[in-house]
């Protein structure tokens, strides 16, 4: 059973990730927060993928403003891993997005992420409510 009320598999979308000697910790696995730098480029590829062009953000208009993390299984050195990144769902002003980092040989889940992005007016700096044509288009990307 899953904590969330949305499906946890079916991604449209997955990033390669290059892991690198110095994303390790002392124990010889990806540190806690390099993963999180993995999240951040599975986010920002998806959204270019499914908007169709660079991410400009001293324009664009949105911040995160919850992550939540789940740790699984240990991610080492040499292991090909995927981050897999969905739309899961829009509020008034809010985007929901879940991810994954796998094993992209085995498949085995190393970790979770679920996060809400907020729109951002950022000339007043307040929240503000995402267009129906930037909802729609991930939308659309999701229910292909």
């Amino acid at each position: 059973m899953n904590k969330y009320d949305f499906n946890t598999t079916d991604f449209k979308h997955k990033e390669h990730i290059q892991m690198r000697f110095s994303d390790l910790d002392a124990m010889n696995h990806v540190n806690n927060g390099y993963q999180m730098h993995y999240y951040d480029v599975g986010r920002i590829n998806y959204c270019e993928t499914v908007l169709g062009r660079r991410m400009d953000w001293t324009k664009d208009f949105m911040v995160i403003v919850h992550l939540e993390l789940d740790f699984i299984a240990s991610i080492e050195m040499g292991m090909d891993v995927v981050v897999e990144t969905k739309t899961v769902g829009f509020g008034s002003k809010s985007m929901k997005m879940f991810q994954r980092i796998i094993d992209n040989n085995t498949g085995d889940v190393k970790s979770t992420c679920f996060t809400i992005l907020s729109g951002i007016d950022r000339v007043n700096h307040c929240s503000q409510a995402f267009p129906e044509e930037f909802k729609q288009t991930f939308l659309d990307f999701e229910a292909r």
